[in-house]
C-alpha cells in the first residue's frame, strides 16, 4: 500500500494497538506534525463511546490523520469528515449522526475524533481523526448494528484502493472545515442523512422525528414538545423499531 499525501508524513504499519491511541501518545509527547498513520491490523481499535472496532488486513481499512487545527468552532467536525468519506466512496453511502457511515441501515464505517491541546494556545489543537471502513464481509456476532462492507458497492475494492479514494479529499475537507466551519457541509450532510424524516429514539429517553442537522451540526429532532437540538456526542440515536 503506497500513497503520496502532500504536506503529510505517511506511515503504514502491519500491526498496532490503535492508530488513534498512537497519535495521541505522540501528541502528548510533543509530536504535532501532520501525519497519516495506517494500520493493516489493530489489536485494540476504538470506536465512539468506548466501543471496540474490529480490524484486520484483509477485511478493513483503519487509519488516523493527525493535524494541527484552529477552527473558530469545532462543532460538526465529525459530520464534515463523514460527508467527505461518503462522497468519496459511493453515491449510495449514507450518514448516520454523528459518527457513522451506513449502507442500507448497516454500518459501513465509523469515525472517532480526539484532540490534544497546545500548551498556551487556547484555539490550536492537534486533531486526530480516526477512520475505520469495512472492506470485505464482516462477522455480525455481538454487534448492535449489522455491518456492511465496501465490496458490496465496489466488488474489486481493497484497503489500498479505499485509502486512495478517501485520503486526499479528506485532508481538503478538514482544511475547509478549519476555514469555514460546518455550514458549507450542512446541505451535503442532509442529502445523505440516513435518519432524515424517520422516527428515532435517543439514549436520553426522548423520541421524535429526525429533521436533519443545523448549521452547527446539531441533530434536529421534532418531539411532542417541539424541536429538540441534540448536540452531545454522548447521546446515541437509533431509528425506532
Amino acid at each position: 500500500m503506497t500513497l503520496q499525501l502532500p504536506g503529510f508524513a505517511v506511515e503504514i504499519v502491519p500491526q498496532i494497538d490503535s492508530t488513534n491511541t498512537e497519535l495521541m501518545r505522540r501528541a502528548r509527547g510533543g509530536r504535532l506534525e501532520p501525519v497519516l498513520l495506517v494500520a493493516q491490523r489493530q489489536t485494540a481499535g476504538r470506536g465512539r463511546l468506548g466501543r471496540d472496532w474490529r480490524s484486520d488486513a484483509a477485511g478493513s481499512l483503519t487509519f488516523s490523520l493527525g493535524v494541527p487545527l484552529a477552527p473558530a468552532d469545532w462543532s460538526g467536525l465529525s459530520l464534515a469528515v463523514g460527508v467527505s468519506l461518503a462522497e468519496s466512496l459511493h453515491p449510495r453511502v449514507q450518514l448516520k449522526w454523528p459518527n457513522d457511515l451506513w449502507l442500507d441501515d448497516r454500518k459501513l464505517a465509523g469515525i472517532l475524533i480526539e484532540t490534544a491541546s497546545f500548551a498556551g494556545r487556547d484555539q490550536h489543537r492537534y486533531a486526530v481523526v480516526g477512520v475505520g471502513i469495512n472492506i470485505a464481509p464482516q462477522d455480525a456476532t455481538g454487534l448492535a448494528t449489522a455491518p456492511a462492507w465496501l465490496q458490496e458497492l465496489l466488488p474489486q475494492a481493497d484497503a489500498a484502493q479505499a485509502l486512495t479514494l478517501v485520503a486526499g479529499p479528506l485532508v481538503q475537507s478538514i482544511k475547509a472545515f478549519e476555514s469555514f466551519g460546518f455550514a458549507p457541509f450542512q446541505r451535503r450532510f442532509n442529502a445523505r442523512d440516513a435518519l432524515r424524516d424517520r422516527r428515532v429514539v435517543l439514549s436520553d429517553g426522548s423520541a421524535g422525528t429526525a429533521n436533519g442537522v443545523s448549521e452547527s451540526g446539531a441533530l434536529l429532532v421534532h418531539t411532542a414538545t417541539g424541536i429538540h437540538s441534540v448536540t452531545s456526542s454522548e447521546v446515541s440515536v437509533r431509528p425506532a423499531a
